[in-house]
């Protein structure tokens, strides 16, 4: 049985999700993903082992591992929420659509993961009728963890740090500023997939002033966006809403945004859909 992290305080009387404390939120949050990247670590050291799905897509015991530390997590602290993960939804289908929910991925980047890459991460957000509001994006190996919330609208809230694998801290203080970056003149920084670049995201990458292209695997795309070193992520193959809700609440929250095609902002929680993305292109500030 995998060791749930020290609970954190409960959330304040009345907290719904109209009413949500984003510092308490995003304590959650990175307690939750850090607790979770360090459950990860331990399995990295003892050695991964791993199945396919029925999709084909492979799981291992880092997923699950990490996965129960965050349900646990959340049901403790905020016990009206429901949560849609990944693993979760594999093993016994995907739940009903909610306005309010949380959406897991315990492990994104299994397969880098499973390659002894370094490019995984952990990722935690709140949806709020259709919209990523707050996310936590953890990657373990190198210890960055990056938080962003959009519950308060007219004081968004984006920072990023380092954190060791079951460190605990408060974000809000532990962790610095950050902001996406407009394109510079100068020609732009695109991020590619580093398993799954298709020939389309490549062919829109052609007809754009890229200087720099720039592979990377998981939601660290996301974090390098929201921290203004890139500029644009494209990405045309399938994606599922765990797979990026965290990472685009942290890039919203830092001026950025993650659209389809049409140029509209992703909406989230499209049960009827299998929590299916369509094509998107994520990009730093305007």
């Amino acid at each position: 049985m995998t060791k749930i992290p020290d609970r954190a305080s409960p959330a304040p009387v009345g907290a719904g999700p109209a009413s949500m404390d984003c510092a308490h939120l995003l304590n959650v949050l990175s307690r939750l993903a850090v607790a979770a990247g360090a459950a990860v670590m331990n399995v990295r050291a003892a050695g991964a082992h791993a199945r396919l799905k029925p999709d084909m897509s492979p799981v291992c015991d880092a997923d699950e591992a990490a996965e129960e530390i965050i349900l646990a997590g959340l049901a403790e602290a905020y016990p009206d929420i429901p949560i849609v993960a990944e693993e979760a939804s594999a093993r016994a289908g995907a739940p009903a659509g909610a306005a309010a929910f949380f959406l897991v991925d315990p492990l994104d980047g299994t397969r880098e993961f499973l390659n002894h890459s370094g490019d995984f991460t952990v990722n935690v957000a709140l949806v709020l009728d259709g919209v990523p509001r707050a996310g936590a994006v953890y990657a373990p190996l190198p210890g960055r963890l990056w938080v962003g919330s959009t519950l308060d609208a007219g004081a968004p809230v984006a920072r990023a740090g380092q954190v060791a694998p079951g460190a605990s801290i408060d974000p809000l203080r532990a962790l610095a500023p950050i902001r996406a970056r407009p394109a510079p003149p100068e020609g732009i920084v695109a991020l590619i997939s580093r398993s799954h670049l298709d020939a389309r995201s490549s062919a829109y990458l052609d007809a754009l002033p890229v200087v720099e292209r720039r592979a990377m695997g998981s939601s660290l795309k996301f974090g390098v966006l929201a921290e203004g070193q890139a500029d644009i992520y494209p990405r045309f193959a399938p994606t599922m809403e765990w797979d990026t809700a965290a990472g685009d609440a942290v890039l919203r929250a830092a001026g950025g945004l993650v659209c389809d095609e049409a140029g509209r902002p992703l909406v989230y929680g499209k049960a009827q859909e299998g929590y299916r993305n369509p094509d998107f292109i994520a990009r730093g500030a305007a």
